[in-house]
């Protein structure tokens, strides 16, 4: 995390909370966050412009300036936008802010320093350059079968791989997997179209869920969802059985045995 959801309900925060005003100073606290720009540079584009329109793909986030330059924004695995009365305590770990004339400020917080800054020209040119796949939600069914088709290895890893489609990562690919009923070590090759389809009706339905419940596992269904269960009682809501851990692609995920036989 933050995984596509997460992203999503940050997108709307920012839209409801900081658009359309001006921008008084800028800075950047962990000049390590920055990738292909400098606290300088990102101080000249940003001081006496205003955010005027976010967009999101995947787990990244872009927010348009009146300028029409754009800040590209990853929350790494912890990584979240906060916004306050900038006359208050500022909350920890945050270590880059923008500074607004009607005395708020917008705050990324990164506890672990795994998260990129970016000023960009164009953020197409951006996921083309890094090689990221459609975003999960806007793929159809045949895009998503297209995405799959030849691959290669386990259907988590293909799941979790940004160059395939964007946004899902270890948690939501185990609660794809576990609506669907599928292992994560499945052979990509050995789902059909039509043992694609629920997975593809999986993915929407888990993260439009996921979205309305503003990304928070506790609000999820508990009684159909993985995810209140991953780090509570860690057992199956439908059967009751207890969930296994499994290692796929160096990230530890949760499966149902109960539910997602073995391939």
């Amino acid at each position: 995390m933050p995984e596509l959801p997460d992203v999503e309900v940050y997108k709307r925060y920012v839209d409801s909370t900081a658009l359309h005003q001006p921008i008084e100073a800028a800075d950047v606290l962990e000049a390590g966050l920055l990738d292909g720009t400098s606290v300088d540079a990102l101080r000249e584009a940003l001081c006496g412009a205003s955010f005027e329109a976010t967009r999101r793909h995947g787990k990244h986030l872009f927010v348009r300036c009146s300028t029409d330059r754009w800040v590209g924004l990853h929350f790494g695995m912890s990584g979240e936008p906060t916004y306050y009365k900038r006359d208050g305590a500022p909350p920890d770990y945050e270590y880059a802010r923008v500074d607004f004339e009607n005395g708020y400020r917008l705050g990324v917080v990164m506890p672990r320093k795994l998260g990129r800054i970016r000023l960009l020209d164009d953020p197409d040119a951006f996921i083309a350059a890094n090689d990221l796949g459609p975003d999960a939600l806007r793929l159809d069914m045949e895009a998503f079968q297209e995405r799959l088709a030849d691959r290669r290895g386990m259907i988590k890893s293909a799941l979790m791989d940004q160059s395939v489609i964007a946004g899902l990562g270890n948690v939501y690919a185990d609660e794809v997997l576990f609506q669907a009923g599928v292992h994560p070590k499945t052979k990509v090759q050995d789902l059909d179209a039509k043992a694609l389809r629920p997975l593809f009706d999986a993915m929407h339905d888990v993260l439009d869920t996921a979205i309305g419940c503003q990304a928070d596992p506790e609000q999820m269904p508990a009684d159909r969802f993985l995810l209140p269960h991953r780090q509570g009682d860690q057992k199956d809501p439908y059967s009751g059985t207890d969930l296994e851990k499994i290692t796929v692609s160096g990230r530890t995920g949760f499966y149902s045995p109960a539910r997602q036989a073995a391939p």
